[in-house]
């Protein structure tokens, strides 16, 4: 629960015993942790962390102690689940909603001992509630039905009036044309009408008795004592543990600590996070670790450096983008070594930004302690992580989005030190192209003077034609490649400067009329032509090509497809499908191998099951992935352990029985499920339609451990 709303719960005395319980949880879990050996040395790791957060200094044995003196005390006070002594009252004729009603306020909040007189005094009434019902009613409800069936006039039932939180009778016509002393007859000479509590008449079809009226008063009398009862002990153990608010506060933040902690390595474990090591490495940060408990472990043991050695290094290998799931191929692989700072160009929707993004929560997550999504990172102790994305206008200040953007990149440039990391994307994006040019050069050797690492990302090419005085900055960018005629982006970095912005194709791209595109590219032509001389002045730092880091030729970034796929894509035939797929395939498992998640490296060999073939017996008891190839070439992507049974069922749909069918034998289930997922991720990038999508949303995946270290169940 909030610690805010805990701690005004306890001080105005109205704690329920639904967060009675919760409390009770809290501290049960801590001491849950405690007596676990392996749990007790990661929880008393995190009693520091907690104290910073809350302020307060509690010792180990003090916690433990308090927490189990707390939670005997709301155990001895508070019904707990399974508990079976306070059923709702239930009676033959009374409507089981009025008891439900009644009694559910306060019943099952607080154990019957320390209320017994209140709860008898209920039960008591609730009987003579049902007997008087049952002798003033019933008869008359058995005339009616006796009427009822012979000539169909007479109508009555018990009723509740839940308006009213009470039992009455309900009915009409009921007095008989003559009086003959019949059963029932009695018993409608004492109905009354019904009043509510100020004295009116409810409806003419509402009746009471004095006897019910005066058992609905007892009963409903004993009821508000009983709930009183039970809100005088709720109140009196809430200002009992007013004196242990900041235990509880404590504890729920520690708990809070240790459940996020859990979250974070139990998730990073499954997207292939690791721990980084932090300079200087210390004794506990350098060892391999293949388990969640030392993952924990080490976690909150690895200590706070504030040293300068080494800090001016950064290694990420084979980082990804924190929100892509690697289990679904979909996520970009990137090397980042950083030495120096980073001056970043590429197309639109290249992965300027990504990139930016990415490295901020990989050195965060790492100064911290935490998993980073990377397969190895080397991260130094950074005394401040800035990075400053698009600004945006601000009407209500009066500022304009180059104001925005001038006054946070002000408060960084001023903060930045030889041992910050500073990321700021798409400098002076906001003003004049000459003026803002000259401005982020000049901030960039700011930067680069005080010899920081970072990225600045930018698209104003300008700055390379400027004479900066550069002794810690570095130039990368974000590739492109050149596909079946086609520029398009490979979200990699690459050293050198991309001049390539492909601002036509993607404006294409979102559906800006071609007529504004053609003339867009004619002036640019003319702009081109015109500035040729300026466009072949030497720059400063490495640059491949004029177009891009690839040496593309020269040429309008217009000319070519953004992201469209060749014509003839559709017409894909099995040997491309074959190729793309054993590809894909030996990839994940050599992947899967170095993880040490398979034992050995298996061979990958894609076979084909044509028309009216079957797979071989040797298939049988195997898990395999198939692809099946329909005649409109769209793919179906699945695993199986029974390949035979499963291609059956598949040919015997309509349209099927000449599908041409590949499959793959793989290592197990898991690995099967994994290709599975990988494909139909995959596979539509490589420009095939496929026809089953959701498997690809899998995330969970088994794994074999095959280290040899024994993993302990918790």
């Amino acid at each position: 629960m909030a610690l805010d709303l805990l701690v005004k719960l306890l001080e105005s005395k109205e704690v329920n015993h639904i967060e009675f319980c919760r409390i009770k949880n809290v501290l049960d879990e801590i001491m849950l942790m405690n007596g676990n050996t392996e749990l007790s040395a990661i929880q008393n790791k995190l009693l520091e962390p907690a104290s910073v957060v809350t302020g307060l200094k509690v010792d180990a044995d003090i916690l433990i102690k308090e927490c189990r003196f707390i939670s005997k005390r709301i155990g001895e006070v508070i019904s707990l689940a399974g508990e079976s002594d306070q059923a709702i009252t239930s009676s033959e004729y009374i409507p089981k909603e009025f008891f439900n009603d009644m009694e559910s306020s306060w019943k099952g909040r607080v154990k019957r001992v320390h209320a017994e007189e209140e709860f008898a005094n209920v039960d008591v009434a609730a009987q003579a509630l049902s007997t008087a019902v049952t002798e003033d009613f019933l008869p008359i409800i058995v005339r009616v039905k006796a009427v009822m069936s012979s000539h169909g006039s007479s109508k009555g039932e018990i009723s509740y009036a839940k308006e009213h939180g009470a039992v009455w009778f309900k009915g009409r016509r009921l007095a008989p044309t003559v009086w003959a002393n019949t059963p029932g007859e009695e018993q409608i000479k004492q109905l009354k009408p019904a009043i509510d509590s100020k004295g009116r008449r409810v409806g003419e079809e509402w009746f009471t008795t004095t006897k019910v009226e005066n058992a609905l008063a007892r009963y409903h009398e004993a009821c508000d004592n009983a709930k009183g009862k039970v809100l005088e002990l709720l109140r009196g153990l809430s200002s009992e543990l007013q004196d242990k608010t900041n235990i509880l506060v404590f504890c729920s933040t520690l708990l809070i600590i240790t459940k996020a902690l859990f979250g974070h390595v139990s998730e990073g474990l499954r997207r292939g996070w690791v721990l980084p090591a932090i300079y200087p490495l210390s004794k506990f940060c350098s060892q391999p670790i293949s388990t969640g408990i030392k993952i924990l472990k080490r976690i909150v043991k690895c200590q706070d450096y504030s040293t300068e050695e080494n800090s001016s290094e950064m290694d990420l290998l084979r980082l990804f983008p924190y929100w892509l799931d690697t289990n679904q191929g979909n996520a970009i692989l990137n090397d980042v070594n950083m030495r120096s700072l980073f001056i970043l160009t590429g197309p639109n929707g290249g992965g300027k930004s990504s990139m930016l993004r990415s490295v901020c929560a990989a050195a965060l997550l790492g100064v911290c302690g935490l998993m980073v999504p990377a397969a190895s990172a080397v991260i130094p102790h950074f005394d401040s992580i800035m990075l400053h994305m698009k600004a945006y206008d601000s009407p209500a200040d009066g500022k304009s989005s180059f104001q925005i953007e001038m006054s946070e990149i002000r408060s960084l440039v001023s903060r930045a030190t030889g041992r910050s990391l500073v990321l700021i994307d798409e400098i002076c994006r906001g003003t004049e192209t000459a003026k803002g040019t000259c401005i982020a050069g000049s901030i960039i050797e700011r930067l680069d003077d005080v010899g920081c690492l970072g990225i600045v990302s930018t698209h104003l090419h300008g700055i390379f034609d400027l004479p900066l005085s550069l002794n810690n900055t570095d130039f990368k960018a974000m590739g492109t490649e050149v596909v079946n005629g086609c520029i398009q982006p490979t979200w990699r970095l690459m050293d050198g400067i991309c001049r390539e912005s492909l601002a036509f194709q993607t404006a294409r791209k979102e559906g800006m009329p071609d007529l504004i595109i053609k003339r867009a590219e004619e002036l640019y032509l003319t702009m081109s032509r015109s500035n040729k001389q300026t466009s072949s002045t030497a720059h400063h730092g490495p640059s491949v090509g004029y177009s891009n880091v690839n040496g593309l030729v020269d040429m309008p970034d217009g000319l070519g497809n953004f992201f469209e796929p060749p014509s003839g894509a559709t017409g894909l035939v099995r040997k491309d499908v074959e190729s793309i797929v054993t590809a894909i395939c030996k990839d994940k498992l050599l992947d899967l191998y170095n993880k040490r998640s398979i034992s050995e490296l298996v061979e990958v060999v894609c076979v084909t099951v044509g028309p009216r073939e079957q797979p071989p017996p040797s298939t049988v008891g195997r898990s395999s992935i198939y692809i099946i190839i329909r005649r409109d070439n769209k793919l179906y992507v699945g695993q199986t352990d029974d390949l035979v049974g499963r291609l059956g069922a598949h040919r015997s749909q309509e349209g099927m029985q000449d599908a041409t069918i590949l499959y793959i034998i793989v290592p197990g289930k898991s690995v099967a499920c994994q290709l599975e997922t990988l494909l139909i991720n995959q596979l539509p990038s490589k420009g095939f339609k496929l026809t089953n999508k959701a498997d690809g949303k899998h995330r969970n995946f088994g794994m074999s451990v095959t280290s040899g270290e024994a993993m302990a169940a918790h």
